[in-house]
């Protein structure tokens, strides 16, 4: 992997997405803006932008897989992940470990990966695979390991923002659409 962790603008990034086979996404303050509401029966709700299950639709469609890491074990990631029709992993106090077994068993090589986060527990999967992303809110030490680093907070489509710029720049090298 490139040691060079400086953040880019997102027009330079062609060269690494044009490898890119996975986008792996932490859930907790990259889906949701980190907040949760928990009810009197100890229910959590979180909140969460629609308009990321399109763009995460569209992205899988050009052939790119997307899958998410939790650290937490939670109905809410589980339920959210299986509406959006994602591959996730729940429990994972070892990101990196499970995401070295994950990319042995897809075939993939880790400079092939997209990993977005938002916190400190994201970092060693971030510093080993080809693109590292985080949400606008990011903890500093993440936006420090992060090539890119969205517009827009977890929560607030971040999820959609990362999608259509991995969309534009793969169709700028390929000619292509993603079906809009």
């Amino acid at each position: 992997m490139s040691k060079d962790r400086r953040p880019v603008r997102a027009s330079t990034l062609g060269p690494l997405v044009r490898n890119i086979r996975l986008v792996v996404f932490d859930f907790d303050g990259v889906f949701t803006d980190n907040r949760v509401l928990v009810g009197e029966d100890g229910r959590e709700f979180v909140f969460c932008n629609r308009g990321d299950g399109l763009g995460l639709g569209y992205l899988r469609q050009s052939g790119v897989d997307c899958l998410v890491l939790s650290l937490e074990t939670n109905p809410v990631v589980a339920k959210r992940c299986e509406k959006l029709k994602l591959e996730y992993y729940q429990g994972c106090a070892d990101k990196w470990a499970l995401l070295q077994r994950i990319l042995r068993e897809k075939g993939i090589d880790r400079s092939q990966v997209a990993y977005v986060g938002n916190d400190i527990n994201d970092l060693a999967c971030m510093e080993q695979v080809g693109l590292a992303i985080c949400v606008a809110d990011a903890y500093p030490a993440v936006k420090s390991a992060a090539r890119l680093v969205t517009r827009r907070r977890g929560g607030e489509g971040a999820v959609r923002e990362i999608c259509d710029l991995l969309l534009r720049l793969r169709k700028n090298k390929s000619g292509g659409t993603h079906g809009r």
